[in-house]
């Protein structure tokens, strides 16, 4: 033993630059990174030493794979094709049957079309024999040659390897070659899906069983690796969204000299003589028994082993074989392997020869471990990276005859992966038939791919609207106007067109104090809104919030109009206004039925309001009345108003031009979707006299409660509007307002699960959560700048465990639904303004609509459709639009000031 220890520690020292430290390691692994990034870069690719290639597999199983499947592996001078039948039933189950075909080396050198021909026939003969040929099956090629890919199915073969000449291949496409041959012999047809190289057939096959694995791993005559990356990151790939296997072609690190320095005693003609340090020619099994037998011929010749004596039989390379490495490191046989091993090779070895060779083959296949740990520490810490967590749970799908078959190889390489990576638990699990399998794994996983995206555009299908459909949506709004507006029609029309008494928008001369009251919700705003005309024409504003108690909001209407009225004394007092008698403009966000500027009746509280004595009654009225009863300042209540109105005259006041006021929010004001306008005083046949204009509060949010949208109206629109406060009413602001727009992407995911299109098929309860999709989450989601990574950080606080898959859905699912409600929207406003437009016999309009809203303003794409709808739908006006900023308080303040301007100007 002491004997061992001794000789042990002598080839250790001889052999001390070929045992890595850990900084070492973690020196290889930074660098790798960086060639990894280098690769990935469209700048940096070509002159990158590690390729990173693009193998356009997009996806990895999730078990719900279901088919059958033709494989087709070429990579030598043997192929084999393989029926591959994947059954989901809950069991996950593959069933496999193959032949191998040979082909001869005329054929190898012979011409392209010959060999596909041969290819063609080999298929036929087993397509015979299992009775399929009448099927059109899909079928995954795995072709093992150096290839740039372009698409999944299209792979160009740049140099042929292994002893293949075959003319008319090389810069041609492989799958059009024997697409080509299949159609030359018309007997048969298939589907060819997918090109791809053992690698990622390696981890396509660990995949299904693991759906945790996102990384292949290739150790035994070569060596390889590729794993999922984001797309956003792959600059040679168009699109940001998902991810996409990458072919790192790792083989190749360190031929720019990136590896030159490290100490591995493997350098281009160095003292040893050893080989160039090319990654692949330190790791993988064709150099591994070359290395050992080099190190041995070395210590030959300097007459540290064997006596110094040398034999043509380990002269010659090649002779000492990787699988010979294998069997010398075997625990108990080992020493009597290495004997026998030598004694073939002519040599006569001492004991202690024996022993040597052990230790010499241990460093070698060790320090091969190593740095195949190394490098994959790299890939699964960039895999950390890009997912953003603390701690990566991954699994490596591993093939290759090295990993397989060297008795301790496995170990030492999970070693230094868990050393160099103490925040992840990775697993790693042996593939089986990665080339044949694996092939036919990748086309399973595109043919589910592409019946799931086909299922779900079917079904979203119906939430994307025509030209023609919105052509119509705008005509029949304009139908429901005029009966809104029209005094026989009026009482029955849905587009109720409520005459606000606003006859006129500001024209900048307004000036002077005014107050305002805003009043929609269990707190109120009491503002002091100073307009300025001339030179330092502009609105000043200062205001104070106040809550409602409970038992105000649904105690008496005399209680809670004191109520204000004391918030409104305290305000002043704040304000140092207590003696000033001022204007007031008052909005008031509940259900009201207008009579004149100052006179609103309550129709019905909402909102948890339950006060007494007030339904029915002028709030202005009730407002004024609490006024005298205090006894300490007098108000003159010029106007009731809603904050559509209010919107309109904001945006009014900075631009001439506005006369039209939208609202696009969620359901929290009392109106979260609404529309108003100036029409003709001659088309209100609600109000006595034809001259000039008044605004139109349109009320439009229940624009096909008759039923005049139902051909457009989905499922979807029909489970919301059943499980509403209101059902059958508001229906237009069902397909529109924030809140429901996140039920209705709710219930699409859930058909989407229910299906077996996300999720994988698993509803969580959190799904079911009725009103869990804010608008915010929409606006989130929908968010150009957020990565796949964030989108599920949004579903995760949700509570959906996603893939990155399902991410792309569900922001799918966001994008239609948030597009339909700006269309619908533009389609609506295209009404509007086409009606202003003929009631001015122009041919051509100029006007600005003031817009507010939480959808509006914060959803990232709404207002860009909106706009390019109602451009679409009326291209005869010019539509300005413009955001508004607080239309139910400087809104409700600047309808008083007009009112005040044009009552002065009366008194003249």
């Amino acid at each position: 033993a002491a004997a061992k220890g001794t000789l042990a520690r002598f080839v250790d020292k001889y052999l001390y630059h070929m045992r890595l430290s850990e900084e070492t390691l973690q020196e290889v692994s930074e660098r790798f990174r960086k060639e990894m990034e280098k690769g990935l870069g469209a700048d940096t690719n070509p002159t990158a030493s590690v390729k990173m290639l693009p193998s356009f597999v997009r996806s990895t199983p999730d078990g719900t794979e279901d088919g059958d499947f033709l494989a087709l592996d070429l990579g030598g001078t043997n192929f084999r094709v393989l029926r591959v039948r994947v059954s989901d039933n809950g069991l996950q189950k593959v069933e496999m049957e193959s032949q191998i075909y040979e082909i001869h080396e005329d054929l190898m050198r012979g011409s392209g079309a010959q060999l596909f021909d041969h290819i063609a026939e080999c298929l036929a003969n087993f397509m015979e024999k299992l009775k399929i040929k009448d099927k059109k099956l899909p079928l995954g090629f795995t072709f093992s040659f150096p290839c740039h890919q372009t698409k999944l199915d299209e792979s160009i073969l740049v140099t042929w390897t292994k002893g293949f000449k075959c003319s008319s291949v090389e810069g041609k496409d492989v799958v059009s070659l024997l697409r080509k041959a299949i159609k030359k012999r018309g007997d048969f047809d298939i589907d060819i899906v997918a090109v791809v190289n053992d690698t990622v057939g390696t981890m396509m096959t660990c995949g299904y069983d693991d759906h945790n694995c996102e990384v292949g791993l290739i150790v035994g005559t070569g060596t390889n690796a590729c794993y999922m990356e984001e797309m956003r990151h792959i600059d040679l790939v168009e699109g940001d969204e998902g991810r996409m296997c990458i072919n790192m072609e790792w083989g190749a690190f360190g031929d720019d000299g990136a590896l030159n320095d490290i100490r591995t005693g493997v350098r281009p003609r160095d003292r040893h003589g050893l080989a160039q340090p090319r990654f692949e020619k330190m790791i993988s099994g064709m150099y591994m028994g070359e290395l050992v037998r080099l190190i041995l011929v070395k210590m030959a010749k300097e007459g540290l082993l064997f006596r110094g004596k040398l034999t043509s039989d380990l002269r010659t390379t090649g002779h000492f074989e990787t699988r010979y490495v294998s069997a010398i490191e075997k625990e108990k046989e080992g020493l009597q392997k290495a004997h026998e091993i030598l004694t073939k090779l002519g040599l006569e070895p001492s004991h202690e020869d024996c022993l040597a060779t052990h230790r010499i083959c241990q460093i070698v296949s060790t320090r091969s471990a190593n740095l195949c740990g190394a490098t994959l520490a790299a890939v699964l810490r960039r895999i950390k990276e890009n997912k953003g967590v603390d701690r990566l749970r991954s699994t490596v799908g591993v093939d290759g005859s090295v990993y397989k078959k060297h008795p301790h190889f496995a170990r030492r390489l999970h070693k230094t992966v868990r050393k160099l990576l103490p925040d992840c638990e990775i697993r790693f699990v042996r593939s089986e038939d990665g080339s044949g399998k694996g092939a036919a794994m990748v086309t399973a996983v595109a043919y589910r791919l592409a019946a799931q995206h086909k299922a779900r555009q079917k079904i979203l299908e119906a939430l994307k609207l025509s030209h023609e459909q919105l052509l119509e949506v705008k005509r029949r709004m304009r139908v429901e106007m005029e009966k809104g507006l029209g005094k026989e029609t009026h009482a029955k029309a849905t587009v109720k067109m409520l005459p606000t008494y606003v006859c006129s928008t500001p024209d900048g001369t307004e000036k002077g104090d005014f107050l305002a009251l805003d009043l929609g919700g269990t707190n109120f705003r009491v503002l002091l809104v100073r307009v300025r005309n001339g030179m330092r024409r502009g609105v000043e504003m200062h205001n104070k919030i106040y809550s409602i108690p409970l038992e105000i909001m649904q105690g008496t209407g005399e209680e809670l109009f004191d109520h204000i009225v004391h918030c409104i004394s305290d305000f002043l007092e704040y304000m140092g206004m207590k003696g000033v008698s001022l204007p007031l403009g008052f909005t008031f966000s509940f259900p009201c039925k207008q009579t004149s500027l100052d006179e609103g009746i309550l129709l019905k509280w909402t909102k948890g309001f339950k006060a007494t004595g007030c339904e029915g009654e002028d709030v202005v009225s009730l407002l004024k009345e609490a006024i005298h009863r205090r006894e300490e300042f007098d108000l003159d209540v010029v106007a009731v108003v809603n904050d559509t109105v209010g919107t309109m005259m904001t945006c009014g006041y900075e631009d001439p031009y506005c006369e039209v006021g939208l609202i696009v929010g969620e359901r929290t004001a009392a109106c979260s979707h609404n529309a108003c306008y100036m029409e003709e005083m001659r088309n209100v046949e609600l109000v006595e006299g034809d001259e000039g204009r008044m605004c139109i509060n349109m009320e439009w949010g229940a624009f096909g409660d008759s039923g005049c949208l139902d051909d457009i109206r989905t499922e979807f629109d029909l489970a919301v509007d059943e499980l509403s406060l209101n059902p059958g009413k508001q229906r237009f602001e069902k397909m529109i307002s924030g809140m429901y727009l996140g039920e209705i992407v709710r219930n699409i995911l859930i058909d989407f699960t229910k299906r077996g299109l996300l999720f994988r098929g698993r509803i969580s309860e959190r799904l079911k959560t009725r009103g869990i999709f804010e608008t915010k989450f929409l606006s989130q989601i929908e968010s150009d700048c957020l990565a796949l990574l964030q989108v599920r950080s949004i579903l995760q606080h949700l509570g959906l465990e996603s893939t990155c898959d399902d991410s792309i859905i569900v922001k799918e699912v966001c994008t239609v639904v948030a597009r339909r409600a700006a269309q619908l929207c533009g389609a609506g406003m295209a009404a509007v303004v086409d009606k202003i437009r003929e009631n001015r016999g122009l041919d051509f309009l100029k006007v600005t609509v003031g817009v507010d809203g939480t959808l509006y303003k914060l959803h990232p794409h709404f207002s860009t459709v909106m706009h390019e709808t109602v451009k679409q739908l009326s291209p005869k006006c010019e539509v300005t639009f413009l955001q508004s900023e607080d239309g139910s308080g400087k809104g409700a303040a600047l309808i008083t000031a007009v009112a005040c301007r044009i009552r002065e100007a009366g008194q003249r």
